[in-house]
C-alpha cells in the first residue's frame, strides 16, 4: 500500500461517526486503521529489503525497479513519523486541557 491510500486510511477514520457507533467501536476501527498502516508499511520495507537483497547478490532485478522500491519505503516511513508526531502532539495537547 501507498503513502497516499494509508493517508486516505487514516482520514477515513477520522471522519465524524453517526450518534449510533460508541466510542468503542470507533477505538476499535481506529485500531484497525493504524494496525493496517503498520504492516503496509512493514510489507513495503520488506519488498525494499528484497530487492536490495536480490540485487546484491546479482539476481536479475531491475535497478529502477530496487530504487522505487527503496524510495517508496522512505517515504512510507516518513509519513508514519509525522502521523506518530501529529498523534502525539494531539495528545499532549489533550493531557494539557484543564478539566
Amino acid at each position: 500500500m501507498d503513502p497516499v491510500s494509508i493517508g486516505k486510511r487514516l482520514l477515513e477514520v477520522s471522519q465524524p461517526t453517526p450518534s449510533g457507533q460508541g466510542a468503542s467501536k470507533l477505538a476499535d476501527s481506529f485500531g484497525h486503521a493504524l494496525a493496517g498502516a503498520v504492516d503496509s508499511l512493514d510489507q513495503t520495507q520488506r519488498a525494499a529489503d528484497d530487492g536490495a537483497m536480490k540485487l546484491a547478490v546479482g539476481d536479475q532485478v531491475e535497478l529502477h525497479d530496487v530504487m522505487l522500491a527503496q524510495d517508496r519505503a522512505s517515504m512510507s516511513l516518513e509519513l508514519a513519523v509525522q502521523v506518530r508526531n501529529k498523534l502525539v502532539e494531539a495528545y499532549q495537547e489533550i493531557m494539557r486541557m484543564q478539566v
